[in-house]
């Protein structure tokens, strides 16, 4: 099991490799698991002057959490349903607060639970092989990871627009959207670890290896996204994209339309209130809305369409009591761990 992730250190990097290829490096609990021990003992090492996570292979950074495992262990009411959650989110804090650079090589998809073991990083680098999504709410469940914290504070209406359509970014728009804080070329990303690992200043060795991308497709839809996406309710938003009629338009609202009802207003819920919280009230929204949606059927449901049977014809609920979803968890509520200094 410990081969699901590798740890090395080279030189003066501390190595992450997430190493389920064939899976697309998805991220099960075992992964957890490991890599927050690691990641306590090279904060401590003066040896170690920065972290890099990178994932085996060429197609996938981390293609999200193991959705299969969820989907089984909520059926047979095994606490790893929301246990997995619990000790996911701890990973994603200790990241966001390590005391050391942490570098996310995101050189191919990115997607849920790869999301949260890179964004919070001080350092992401995409390439022309990075394609980056928060698909959710196709499968019945919500942009979670930290996605309450960061999605709300890209440009504009980035995140909305993301979480409610499940739109792709490649490399270079990921870039542009501040998803990435660097870009550079697939091929480059070897030389790149070569530099990092002789040590010295993180920002200057990232900064010789980038460059600007020049295929950013994002910046002509920025203004269309901002316009459509600012309602205060899925229904408003679908309204705004019917009523403009494009075709770029049109294509976003059967995108919406797609999804699952409550999956779509949670994930608009999460935009709205998540700009206004910390990163540690973020986690603890997400752990709420976590509880109750794998307690409902729109995660079993949509999981047998795209994952199991994949017919791709989901049969999602009616809209389900929002604000029931976010209330407090009382004594069950998230709490943290001390960081790691």
């Amino acid at each position: 099991m410990s081969e699901e992730v590798l740890f090395n250190i080279v030189g003066k990097s501390g190595v992450i490799t997430l190493n389920r290829p064939a899976a697309l490096n998805a991220l099960t609990l075992n992964m957890v698991r490991l890599m927050k021990p690691v990641l306590a003992a090279w904060a401590r090492d003066d040896a170690v002057e920065h972290i890099i996570i990178e994932g085996a292979g060429e197609k996938g950074f981390c293609a999200g959490g193991d959705i299969r495992a969820l989907h089984d262990w909520g059926q047979a009411g095994a606490p790893e349903a929301t246990g997995f959650y619990r000790e996911e989110y701890q990973l994603n804090r200790t990241i966001k607060t390590y005391p050391k650079p942490y570098i996310a090589l995101i050189d191919g998809i990115t997607m849920g639970g790869g999301v949260g073991v890179s964004v919070h990083g001080s350092h992401r680098v995409a390439t022309e092989r990075t394609m980056f999504a928060m698909p959710e709410t196709g499968i019945g469940l919500l942009p979670d990871v930290g996605g309450t914290y960061f999605l709300p504070r890209l440009p504009g209406e980035i995140g909305a627009w993301l979480v409610l359509t499940g739109a792709r970014l490649r490399g270079a728009d990921s870039f542009i959207a501040g998803v990435a804080t660097h870009y550079t070329a697939a091929d480059t990303i070897d030389a790149l670890k070569a530099a990092l690992a002789e040590g010295g200043d993180v920002d200057a060795i990232l900064a010789a290896h980038h460059h600007a991308p020049e295929d950013a497709a994002l910046p002509p839809q920025q203004g269309d996204i901002d316009r459509l996406f600012g309602g205060d309710s899925v229904a408003d938003i679908q309204a705004a994209l019917e009523a403009d009629g494009s075709d770029w338009a049109l294509k976003q609202a059967a995108a919406i339309a797609s999804k699952s009802p409550t999956s779509a207003a949670v994930a608009l819920r999460q935009m709205r209130d998540g700009i206004h919280a910390d990163f540690d009230e973020c986690l603890r929204i997400e752990m709420r809305a976590v509880t109750r949606i794998m307690a409902q059927a729109d995660f079993y449901e949509g999981v047998r369409a795209t994952i199991l049977e994949k017919d791709g014809a989901p049969n999602w609920t009616p809209p389900q009591d929002i604000d029931a979803i976010f209330a407090s968890l009382g004594d069950d509520e998230l709490a943290f761990e001390g960081d790691l200094t």
